[in-house]
């Protein structure tokens, strides 16, 4: 989902700085959480890992473009679940900064807007996971549907985020429309696989929960967020 050069340019990009700052604070506020929560070797940790996870997502694996951006399988809700909303979060941030910085530069002025994009789903993601994960279940214990609904929401965030910037850049004429509806209905064929992602991924590591530093007592895990294994 990277929004395309030129799309929104001049005194317009200005709004994208100031969405991508409120992103931004937000991260820290939950980074801070997370630092209280589970310490400073837990967050940088599972940081690094979703960093490396977002990379691998947006450049190893199939990304087309369609539209007026690119379809990738960002996987927002697998990292969520895997590592919490702040390791999320600055792995999302981080990735696609280090994508633009070393592999496609010409990215890096459309940096506002597509880490907005990002970021701004996930914390929907974070406060729908509030609503419809009781606080009794442990994130491997979700049930496809609610894996669908965390991933229809990030995703469809996503779309109606890239769907904003199109239409503040380049207006609503019926060119920009269609390009827009072409990319939405793309992106969207991506939730038929991301719930699928998201129960296998939660059922290996339901499969590895065990004494190596995962189960409850042994304090928190490094790797993962507690909430994978346990109830709030």
């Amino acid at each position: 989902m990277h929004i395309e050069p030129g799309l929104v340019s001049g005194a317009k990009i200005v709004l994208s700085y100031a969405t991508a700052a409120a992103a931004g604070a937000y991260t820290l506020k939950l980074a801070a959480a997370s630092l209280r929560a589970e310490g400073a070797a837990s967050l940088a940790l599972r940081s690094a890992l979703a960093t490396a996870a977002v990379f691998v997502f947006f450049e190893v694996l199939p990304h087309h473009p369609v539209g007026v951006s690119e379809v990738h399988l960002i996987l927002g809700s697998t990292i969520f679940l895997l590592f919490g909303a702040a390791p999320a979060a600055i792995g999302l941030a981080l990735g696609l900064l280090i994508q633009g910085m070393f592999f496609a530069p010409f990215d890096l002025p459309q940096y506002g807007m597509n880490v907005t994009t990002l970021l701004f789903p996930l914390f929907a993601v974070r406060a729908l996971a509030a609503r419809i994960v009781a606080p009794g279940t442990a994130y491997v214990d979700l049930k496809y549907r609610q894996a669908l609904a965390l991933s229809t929401a990030y995703q469809g965030g996503v779309v109606l985020w890239v769907a904003f910037w199109a239409v503040y850049g380049a207006g609503a004429e019926a060119g920009n429309l269609a390009a827009i509806a072409s990319f939405g209905a793309a992106y969207m064929l991506v939730v038929v696989v991301e719930p699928l992602a998201d129960l296998a991924v939660l059922a290996v590591a339901k499969a590895l929960k065990g004494p190596a530093g995962i189960a409850r007592g042994a304090g928190p895990a490094l790797f993962v967020t507690p909430r994978l294994h346990h109830p709030a």
